[in-house]
């Protein structure tokens, strides 16, 4: 079904003034052009569903970067997080598996995914460090979604992939006129989609070829050059969207029993000290090697698939400006191997 453009974004507005639901989407950042952060949607918002990903990942939605895990709230309230694109869709389906299976549920995290309607949107352009379909990744999303939004000249074309997302769809047809997609629509979105996955294809020829299996057999000595530049910041893990490392602290106060955790990054160079002051990667090329191998091993050996969605974001949060596509070419690439894996 086709709606206007205007009256989804009343739709939105509308909801977003009952008590009981909050509506999040992405809102141009101060003093730029066509960057957005995850906002709560106002009267004072320019927003766009539109364009490429948030700045910010949509982890900090679900995983905090400073939250209480004991005692954990349970008043939360329902909201609306629409303009999710389909890299960090992707990165919320590896960390429910990370954190909400059959031997480890993660209350605070769950809390939130259940309270939360998520309504994705194509991307319509491109930021000059995506990189999805490296990764076999698309500039639109297939699975997961609650509801999916592809603009189709003034309207947008909706699908429906979950209960919520006909939930979502009956108010909607309750209040606002709906047409019938027919097959023009559809082509005019695959023509759309197909042309941003093409200028995809075009920017990241020159990150050809590599193999992100071969990683860890590379000898160390390259990843050692290949590290050079970094600072040890931690920018790159904390801007993921699938780096969920974290520290516990306890926070406890007279009878109150207070746990708190905060993102933590493998990055630093106290990470994983253990109390006899041992480190288990106390050299920078040690600890940048594991944030490659976490994401292309393993992450797939204990989830079936890469942590990297392509988003990019760590190349640009990169203090060093390194590129995480230039470093995987660029390893994966070299002759040099291990004698044996490490």
């Amino acid at each position: 079904m086709l709606i206007k453009i205007s009256d989804f974004h009343s739709f939105l507005y509308n909801l977003n003034e009952s008590n009981n639901i909050e509506v999040v989407i992405p809102s141009l950042a101060n003093g730029t052009e066509n960057r957005f952060f995850f906002n709560k949607l106002n009267s004072s918002n320019n927003f766009d569903l539109g364009f490429f990903r948030t700045i910010d990942p949509s982890k900090v939605l679900f995983y905090q970067p400073r939250e209480s895990v004991f005692p954990v709230s349970t008043g939360t309230i329902k909201r609306i997080i629409a303009g999710i694109k389909s890299c960090d869709m992707k990165s919320i389906q590896l960390l429910d598996k990370a954190l909400i299976n059959n031997d480890f549920v993660d209350s605070a995290y769950k809390n939130l995914r259940d309270s939360t309607y998520i309504i994705t949107t194509d991307c319509t352009e491109i930021h000059s460090s995506c990189h999805c379909t490296l990764l076999d990744g698309k500039p639109f999303t297939e699975s997961g979604f609650d509801l999916n939004l592809s603009p189709v000249e003034d309207y947008y074309l909706i699908t429906i992939e979950s209960d919520k997302g006909r939930e979502l769809f009956e108010l909607i047809k309750k209040k606002y006129g709906l047409l019938d997609a027919h097959e023009s629509a559809y082509l005019e979105i695959s023509k759309q989609r197909n042309k941003i996955i093409e200028k995809l294809v075009i920017q990241n020829e020159k990150f050809l070829p590599r193999n992100n299996d071969v990683l860890r057999s590379k000898d160390l000595s390259i990843w050692n050059e290949e590290s050079k530049e970094c600072i040890g910041c931690g920018a790159c893990t904390n801007i993921c969207p699938t780096c969920y490392c974290l520290i516990l602290n306890d926070e406890s106060v007279e009878k109150e029993f207070i746990k708190v955790r905060s993102y933590d990054s493998c990055q630093l160079h106290g990470y994983a000290k253990v109390a006899g002051g041992a480190s288990p990667r106390p050299k920078m090329y040690e600890r940048f090697r594991n944030r490659y191998l976490c994401k292309f091993d393993y992450m797939k050996k204990n989830f079936g698939e890469p942590g990297c969605v392509g988003c990019g974001r760590c190349t640009e949060a990169c203090a060093a400006k390194i590129d995480f596509r230039e470093v995987i070419q660029n390893i994966s690439m070299n002759t040099l191997t291990t004698k044996q894996s490490i």
